[in-house]
């Protein structure tokens, strides 16, 4: 489960990247009750997503023609230079080298070896980091979709020594991430499945907590959004939904069962 203290390899901070901010602050609030606070004018309409005074998620705006609305997941890193080096060194790609982000350290925007984009995050004087996670409403997993996941976890152990469990699933062999160290199941963060046919290319998929996923996917659908997935119940895990904002920006919704959080 999702935690706030986070270290070298954590999911720590998610935004999303709009072409229609104003249509997304709508989107969100209106399916999750999210506030939306911008970063200030020297941010270039950077911004924070909120939950009760404190910050879930961000999000920017899309200005480069032909980029396509989507999530993205922000891993911790003691050292942003060596983790840049591996990733070329094992096949992926620096869309954004490291630089420096309003005073809270250096991020890099990444791509693996099979197409998928993430981020990294080096702390600076601060921890920095989302402020909630893992209750309704909030990020609470994230999952990995490439068409060869034992490639892809064998690529991102050498970045974070992330270790993997495997669990049967419906249809598919499913693998659950947990972190470099301590209990393998209180540290889980995310997990790697196949890429399924038709898909359009390998992503990481951002899951938010929710009390009833069947009323999110109502939310969805009253606020422009659709659905890819309607909600079903994947034993021993939860009610999972699949869906889209008004932008196509892809997310997926869970509540855990047992309840988590």
């Amino acid at each position: 489960m999702l935690g706030t203290d986070f270290t070298h390899g954590s999911p720590c901070w998610i935004d999303l990247g709009s072409p229609d901010t104003d249509a997304a602050t709508a989107f969100y609030g209106g399916v999750f009750g999210w506030q939306y606070v911008s970063a200030g004018p020297e941010a270039g309409g950077y911004g924070f997503f909120q939950k009760d005074g404190s910050t879930v998620a961000a999000m920017g705006r899309l200005t480069e023609e032909g980029a396509s609305s989507a999530w993205t997941v922000y891993f911790r890193t003691d050292d942003i230079q060596a983790t840049v080096d591996t990733v070329e060194r094992g096949g992926g790609t620096v869309r954004v080298a490291p630089m420096e982000v309003m005073g809270e350290g250096r991020m890099a925007q990444l791509t693996d070896q099979q197409g998928a984009q993430f981020a990294v995050l080096q702390p600076g004087e601060t921890p920095g980091g989302l402020e909630k996670t893992s209750e309704d409403n909030t990020l609470l997993w994230v999952e990995l979709h490439v068409p060869d996941p034992v490639a892809g976890i064998r690529f991102y152990r050498d970045l974070f020594g992330w270790r993997s469990a495997e669990m049967q699933a419906p249809g598919m062999t499913y693998r659950v991430l947990s972190l470099k160290s301590g209990d393998q199941q209180a540290t889980s963060f995310g997990g790697v499945a196949p890429l399924q046919e038709g898909s359009r290319r390998a992503n990481w998929v951002p899951y938010f907590a929710v009390a009833d996923a069947d009323d999110i996917v109502r939310n969805t659908q009253e606020n422009g959004g659709s659905v890819l997935m309607p909600a079903a119940d994947v034993p021993d895990v939860g009610r999972i939904a699949w869906l889209t904002d008004t932008t196509g920006a892809v997310f997926a919704v869970l509540k855990p069962n047992p309840r988590q959080g």
